[in-house]
């Protein structure tokens, strides 16, 4: 896609670009790279590193072996040595 930057140095990409963000790079030799990013809030950053990911995938995979059954709580009470 040829285009042309107009005379308030900026570029239309079309609406298929519209609202996403992009990390913008200037080689050496002058070219310009787009890279689209995702912005992570700082809050959340703990989620994307690689020790929580592969926390969540063994968490996915234990749940994956063993799904939810119901709770006889009438069982559960005596086990613990309470009235239910």
């Amino acid at each position: 896609m040829l285009k042309m930057v107009g005379s308030s140095g900026q570029i239309t990409l079309g609406k298929k670009y519209s609202g996403q963000y992009f990390d913008v790079a200037e080689r050496d030799d002058g070219s310009i790279v787009m890279i689209p990013m995702r912005i992570v809030p700082e809050t959340e950053a703990w989620l994307h590193t690689s020790d929580m990911q592969a926390q969540l995938r063994c968490a996915d995979d234990w749940y994956k072996d063993h799904p939810p059954i119901e709770t006889n709580l009438d069982a559960l009470a005596q086990k613990l040595g309470v009235d239910a």
